[in-house]
């Protein structure tokens, strides 16, 4: 392996862009390879870890969680692809930098270790160069995205800070208002005005219960879009005869907003050949959030249709009002705590039911598509994959064809 312990400026590669003490995990059974690039990176700047085997690498990426980690493939005890492996299946280490670097160069090798989730692979002899290269490369991107992390959470917190007290006080007002109300009818209420103030307190207490199990779920569904282990235990469940559960929400919320008449629904009733990859608690959380949405923001007497069915391998739906609408820039903005013309319409749960419905249904490997146009139609459209029965567990499968929502 041929390393410049002394680059000339014409080799040598800056990193300036790196973190001082950036920590690089070394695991190679060739001592002299070893030894070669903790001098050069310890010239550089880096901190450096070192180990003989795939085993002594695993401990140490685990305790001491590295910022990079080299490795060749040929290694005692563990070889370089079991260690990947190994190291992508935990949740502490599975978001290191891993770069492989290996003597192998049979394109065979190299498409293995990529497959398996490398970030680079180098071949010996390497350059300083190069490998300075590669390790600043990996070090730059994996920064980038820990910064958009950063930005996002730093926005999310914002958001809930300017949405959630005004969201919770809305409620909160209306069963306040009512116990006063209450008070001042003490001597003498009638049964009306006790009926219409249960009516109120009853309203609130479950427009704030919906609100504060929306937030819950919709951190959750964060914190899982980003771990791989918390996504494998998320994705269990399908469901059979999707249409009947689709028919019963769409009623059910229209009965909410007294519309009952304006519903219309096209779905597809006959016995489907596969199954929807998607829990039946989950379908529904969707279905409820974006058909609950087109009537909220939709007028009375006009049309809300829910039409279902299978398309390509996939079983769709489609969510379509004749509301106000919103333009292309309001809907590439729509986020979780996003409110387009507060100051006109009087909004209530801050987009969050659309954020829910999007992230679930991306979770389930499945695609959520909105088009709108402004005092015109609003679609939403969901596809969710279908899969043959054979690959459904029992326990996993929800069979919905007698399914009643009550």
């Amino acid at each position: 392996m041929t390393l410049l312990l002394n680059p000339s400026k014409e080799t040598a590669f800056t990193c300036e862009q790196i973190k001082p003490m950036t920590t690089v995990l070394i695991i190679d059974d060739d001592h002299f390879v070893r030894d070669s690039i903790c001098d050069l990176l310890n010239l550089e700047g880096f901190q450096t870890l070192t180990a003989d085997n795939g085993t002594t690498g695993s401990y140490l990426a685990t305790e001491h969680h590295p910022d990079i980690i080299l490795c060749d493939i040929q290694i005692p005890d563990l070889d370089g692809y079991d260690l990947l492996k190994q190291l992508r299946q935990n949740h502490l280490t599975q978001s290191i930098p891993f770069i492989f670097l290996s003597a192998r160069v049979a394109k065979t090798d190299q498409r293995l270790g990529m497959n398996l989730g490398a970030d680079d692979y180098l071949t010996k002899p390497c350059s300083a160069a190069d490998l300075l290269e590669a390790i600043n490369s990996r070090l730059s991107k994996r920064h980038a995205i820990q910064s958009q992390t950063q930005q996002e959470l730093e926005n999310l917190r914002s958001s809930i800070t300017l949405a959630l007290p005004h969201e919770l006080r809305t409620p909160l007002t209306g069963i306040v208002t009512s116990v006063e109300l209450l008070r001042l009818l003490a001597d003498a209420p009638t049964k009306e005005d006790l009926l219409e103030i249960a009516d109120t307190i009853q309203s609130s207490s479950q427009k704030l219960y919906r609100l504060i199990q929306n937030y819950l779920l919709y951190a959750k569904l964060e914190v899982t879009r980003c771990d791989v282990t918390l996504q494998a235990a998320f994705q269990q469940g399908a469901v059979s005869h999707p249409s009947p559960l689709v028919a019963s929400v769409a009623e059910q919320v229209a009965r909410q907003y007294d519309r009952a008449a304006d519903l219309v629904l096209q779905l597809d009733f006959e016995q489907p050949q596969y199954v929807v990859r998607c829990a039946g608690s989950d379908l529904e959380k969707i279905l409820l959030e974006l058909i609950d949405n087109a009537f909220k923001f939709s007028s009375q007497g006009s049309p809300v249709r829910v039409k279902g069915c299978v398309e390509a391998g996939f079983y769709v739906v489609e969510v379509r009002d004749m509301g106000r609408g919103m333009t292309e820039e309001h809907i590439a903005l729509l986020g979780a705590y996003m409110q387009f013309n507060r100051r006109i319409y009087e909004q209530h749960g801050v987009g969050l039911g659309f954020a829910i419905a999007k992230r679930l249904v991306e979770l389930w490997q499945g695609r959520l598509v909105l088009q709108s146009q402004p005092n015109c139609a609003t679609v939403v459209r969901v596809s969710l994959p279908q899969v043959p029965c054979a690959q459904v567990e029992p326990n996993e499968l929800i069979d919905y064809a007698d399914f009643q929502l009550q």
